[in-house]
């Protein structure tokens, strides 16, 4: 004999399995702009079916359904695309901060332009010819003075500009490794709240959803591996530890810069960041210090005019210029160290009459660089310091400059095209080259690391963004699916409604209206 009320208790079952489909769905709905919500589906399966009570086997055909569960609410996510994802973002993560790098040195050299240091070294090399057309002119004498200014100051702000990013770079180092800190400890909490909800026979969906977005931010920043176990994630960055179950490790600068050493470190914006600073702003650095210690300093090759008189004592190519030799009878090529050299081989008009001084001088009297290179504070003081002359008249104490000789100007001028010998800083050698032809071989290098960093930016900003449409093309909310299964469910729980409605009025038939039996 059948169950008086096992229609209602199937009906039952019914209802609270279809309105559970209605709510995931409506809370799927809720969460479709969600960043990193996974669609969750309700599983469904057919109750244990019974037969008739009774002694033996009933003659009953077949077995009487009970009905409709669900066993579980679970999230429709794949882990192969999340570890592709994941693999790509830490590129793109690297590519990005490279790319910003070599962006803002390109804003800082600012070339070419009208306000670029390539600018500021024309105006004062044209300086100097307008002061050889005449030498002594006040004017003229000013215009080097400031072109000169003007040119140790360009050097001194852009090596400032290098030196602040590259502090900027250290610092942001610093706040990655808080923000990996922070990532780390929130993932390692959740593995234990996912362990405990899940411990109960949950399927804690939403938390696992938290976790994973907190993964994907941490696989930008660092290359990062995730396994998982009956702990939760484990996460690693080579052979470094982030988070193991419930444990998270701290990083600091110091643990970041000895995982960036130990190879540990290969990837992410983290790795995009120390390359930035020791290698791009690094190397430029160091060029622009060995352009403006080479133009002070750098061996070059010049030709001295016969009929120029040497200053007593001088050493050009191992000979001493002294007596009767200091005057040349034809012209002299030897090389002196840049335009330091240069001056002080000419005269001033000054009376007494003097040799020239170092054109350019370190601010902290060491090795010249881009920060440190000024001109002459005697020069800056007085004008009359600046020679021009290479001719003499008189002997002893009464030897004075020939006025108006502008030959040392005219080689100064010269010297925008001529060649020094610059120090190739990836082979330590030396290379001959204008200084315009290096300037230019700089901007040229930064042009073409710029191009790539663009190209490499957009190949993987398209990786990724192709992995993450797979991945939400699977795990992603579909408004129109949605909006049927809705429909679907709504549909189901009404004709379960229905269902137990007729089960009601069979009951109230058989209960209320089937006469007086057993009176």
């Amino acid at each position: 004999m059948r169950s008086t009320f096992h229609g209602l208790e199937t009906a039952k079952r019914s209802l609270f399995t279809q309105q559970a489909a209605l709510q995931t769905t409506g809370h799927n709905v809720a969460n479709a702009n969600t960043v990193g919500y996974s669609r969750q589906s309700v599983n469904m399966v057919a109750t244990k079916p019974i037969e008739a009570v009774g002694m033996t086997h009933s003659t009953a055909p077949g077995q009487l359904g009970t009905g409709v569960e669900y066993k579980s609410i679970t999230r429709v996510r794949e882990r192969f695309l999340d570890q592709q994802f994941r693999d790509e973002n830490k590129s793109l993560g690297a590519w990005e901060t490279r790319s910003s790098t070599l962006d803002k040195l390109q804003t800082i050299f600012n070339e070419p332009s009208d306000t670029g240091i390539r600018t500021v070294l024309d105006n004062f090399w044209k300086a100097w010819t307008s002061l050889a057309q005449d030498p002594e002119n006040v004017t003229g004498r000013k215009i080097v003075r400031e072109s000169a200014i003007a040119l140790t100051d360009t050097f001194n702000q852009i090596s400032k500009q290098l030196s602040d990013m590259s502090a900027d770079l250290t610092n942001n180092i610093g706040v990655k490794a808080k923000e990996i800190s922070t990532i780390a400890s929130s993932i390692a909490d959740l593995n234990g709240v996912i362990q405990r909800t899940e411990a109960l026979g949950d399927n804690a969906n939403d938390l696992r959803d938290q976790r994973d977005v907190l993964t994907d931010q941490l696989s930008k920043i660092a290359n990062i591996s995730v396994v998982e176990s009956s702990d939760g994630y484990t996460i690693s960055m080579g052979t470094v530890n982030l988070v193991t179950g419930r444990n998270a490790t701290e990083m600091t600068s110091d643990s970041l810069e000895s995982a960036m050493s130990s190879g540990d470190l290969n990837n992410g914006e983290v790795y995009g960041m120390f390359i930035s600073r020791d290698q791009y702003v690094s190397s430029y650095s160091a060029q622009l210090d060995a352009m403006a210690n080479t133009i002070a300093n750098g061996d070059i090759t010049i030709t001295i005019p016969a009929g120029s008189v040497i200053p007593d004592g001088t050493t050009l190519d191992n000979i001493t210029y002294t007596g009767a030799n200091r005057t040349l009878a034809q012209d002299l090529t030897v090389t002196v160290k840049g335009l330091n050299g240069l001056h002080q081989l000419g005269y001033t008009f000054e009376n007494p009459m003097s040799t020239g001084l170092p054109f350019f001088t370190s601010k902290d009297d060491g090795t010249i660089t881009a920060s440190s290179i000024q001109l002459n504070k005697e020069i800056q003081k007085d004008t009359g310091k600046i020679a021009t002359s290479l001719r003499t008249t008189g002997s002893g104490a009464a030897e004075a400059a020939v006025k108006g000789n502008s030959t040392l100007a005219m080689v100064v001028s010269q010297l925008k095209d001529l060649q020094f010998k610059f120090t190739d800083l990836e082979t330590g050698g030396l290379v001959n080259g204008t200084v315009d032809d290096y300037f230019r071989s700089m901007i040229g290098q930064l042009g073409v690391q710029s191009q790539e960093a663009d190209r490499q930016l957009k190949n993987n900003q398209t990786l990724v963004d192709y992995t993450d449409a797979n991945r939400q093309s699977v795990s992603g909310v579909s408004l129109d699916e949605e909006m049927s299964n809705l429909i679907k469910f709504q549909h189901a729980y009404n004709a379960a409604a229905r269902f137990m409605t007729t089960i009601d009025e069979t009951l109230d038939k058989v209960i209320n209206s089937m006469g007086v039996v057993g009176r």
